[in-house]
């Protein structure tokens, strides 16, 4: 398990892909794939089955996990 350079919370960039040059911040960190989630960034659309508690499904907007070496931290 690599060590990190990068915190929940953090201000970074996204420097390669569709998001290229966007700032924000970090919401989650996933050392085991090597993966941050930022929010706003790489959104998908998810499906959602309906259940009890959510009677109509739908879609819904998610960011997906991005690769460490796509994203640089910028000091604040």
């Amino acid at each position: 398990m690599a060590k990190f350079k990068f915190k929940k919370g953090d201000t970074v960039e996204i420097i390669a892909g569709d998001d290229r040059g966007t700032k924000a911040t970090v919401l989650a960190v996933l050392p085991k794939k090597n993966k941050v989630i930022v929010e706003g960034c790489k959104i998908a659309k998810k499906a959602i089955k309906p259940t009890e508690d959510n009677t109509k499904g739908g879609h819904a907007n998610k960011e997906m996990p991005i690769d460490v070496s796509n994203v640089r931290k910028v000091e604040a």
